[in-house]
Formats: structure tokens, sequence, C-alpha cells
């Protein structure tokens, strides 16, 4: 069974992609392109404990930003 799952991308102070889904516990990964960070999460994904069991995630609602 395939899933969607939403990936939080910044840019480190080397210049890395590091990514994050914030649906999967501690699942988080790093590329010098955005091509190689997502292979890189794919297989982070794929190897979750929460993946492979198929149990259910909590919803991703998005991303907002806020001035302070």
């Amino acid at each position: 069974m395939q899933r969607d799952f939403y990936v939080v991308i910044e840019r480190d102070e080397d210049g890395f992609f590091v990514g994050e889904v914030p649906q999967l516990r501690a699942c988080y990964s790093q590329g010098r392109t955005l091509d190689e960070l997502m292979a890189n999460i794919r297989e982070v994904i794929e190897l979750s404990p929460a993946e492979q069991s198929g149990e259910a995630l909590p919803e991703f609602i998005g991303v907002q930003k806020v001035t302070v």
C-alpha cells in the first residue's frame, strides 16, 4: 500500500538540504541536492517502524508562517 507523506525542507548553514517528515517520529535526512535528499528521505520512510507496521498516522495539516 502506498501512502503520501509531506517533507518539510530547509537549507542548513553548509548548503545541504535537510528534510523532515512530521508524521513519522525521528524521520529526517539530508542531501547536497533536492534529488539526493528525496532519495534519502524515501529510504528513511521505508525503514520507519510506523510505515512498516501500517499503523494509522497523524494527519499532516500544513505549515503556517507567523511574523513576530
